[in-house]
């Protein structure tokens, strides 16, 4: 299983892609800001855990970014 991860500004963009998802029968869903930071730290532990160091800038914005 793969999985796509859409951000826009527009909630009006987002509600037309997930409409069109729907009609695919494509699973889909929302996250919240709290979800989208769980799943970069997540990210960032998978890569740390493959034994590349990570920047603390890289961290701080990927943080910053939610």
């Amino acid at each position: 299983m793969a999985a796509l991860v859409i951000e826009s500004e527009d909630a009006s963009e987002l509600k037309l892609v997930m409409e069109v998802l729907r009609k695919m029968r494509i699973r889909s869903r929302l996250l919240s800001a709290s979800e989208k930071e769980d799943f970069a730290l997540g990210f960032l532990v998978n890569e740390a855990a493959r034994g590349k160091k990570v920047p603390r800038e890289r961290i701080m914005k990927k943080l910053t970014r939610t």
